[in-house]
């Protein structure tokens, strides 16, 4: 007969070894690790572009379009 359990890893009263849950806990850690890894890398990232590093990163960029701005507004607030 087939498999009567709802257990992926229990059919026809075998029991899972200690071996085969450890290895499950292990490939779980693994990629949950890896996952925040990645993630962390991603978010290091996207924070070294919001801080200024002489003129190459989004904030010196956008530094320089406020000045800008505001040097616009002034020559036209004069006329």
């Amino acid at each position: 007969m087939g498999c009567t359990c709802r257990c992926i890893w229990v059919c026809n009263s075998e029991e899972v070894s200690v071996n085969e849950w450890v290895a499950v806990a292990v490939g779980a850690t693994t990629l949950t690790s890896t996952g925040l890894l990645a993630l962390r890398w991603v978010i290091r990232q996207y924070l070294a572009e919001l801080k200024p590093n002489s003129g190459t990163s989004m904030k010196d960029q956008l530094t320089r379009l406020e000045q800008r701005v505001d040097d616009l507004f002034v020559l036209i607030s004069k006329r």
